[in-house]
C-alpha cells in the first residue's frame, strides 16, 4: 500500500480544510489510517486515528472538538476535516497507515508504530 495526501493550503484563522489520504490499493480497508503533523523544528506529533470499523482516537489535547478523522475504504481514502484552525494547527500533515487494529498500549499515537506513510501536505494558517 502505498499512501497519497492531498488538501493543504493557506487558510486564515477560523476557517476550514479538508486533508485526504488516498490509498493504492483495497487493502487500505486492513489499516488503521492515522494522522500525523509536524511543525518547523518541532517533532512529529499525532493528531487523529481512525480504525478498520470506523473507531476514531484524537489527540484531545490538541485538536478534539474541531478535527474529525473518518474513512471510506470503497474510496480507498481516509480524510480529516478541519474546523477552526489557528495558527497553532500550522504544519505539515501526514497521513499513516498501520495493519493493526486500534486496540491495546496506545500504539497509534508513536509515529514509529507506522509502516507506511504519504508524502505530506502543509497547512498554513495566517490572518
Amino acid at each position: 500500500v502505498q499512501l497519497q495526501a492531498s488538501g493543504g493550503g493557506t487558510v486564515q484563522p477560523g476557517d476550514s480544510l479538508r486533508l485526504s489520504c488516498v490509498a493504492s490499493s483495497h487493502t487500505f480497508r486492513s489499516y488503521a489510517v492515522g494522522w500525523f503533523r509536524q511543525a518547523p523544528g518541532k517533532e512529529r506529533m499525532f493528531v487523529a486515528v481512525v480504525g478498520v470499523n470506523d473507531e476514531s482516537v484524537y489527540n484531545s489535547d490538541s485538536v478534539k472538538g474541531r478535527f474529525t478523522i473518518s474513512r471510506d475504504n470503497a474510496k480507498r481514502s481516509a480524510y480529516l476535516q478541519m474546523n477552526s484552525l489557528q495558527p497553532e494547527d500550522a504544519a505539515v500533515y501526514y497521513c499513516a497507515a498501520a495493519p493493526r487494529p486500534i486496540t491495546g498500549p496506545n500504539w497509534w499515537q508513536w509515529s514509529s508504530e507506522y509502516r507506511i506513510w504519504g508524502q505530506g501536505t502543509l497547512v498554513t494558517v495566517s490572518s
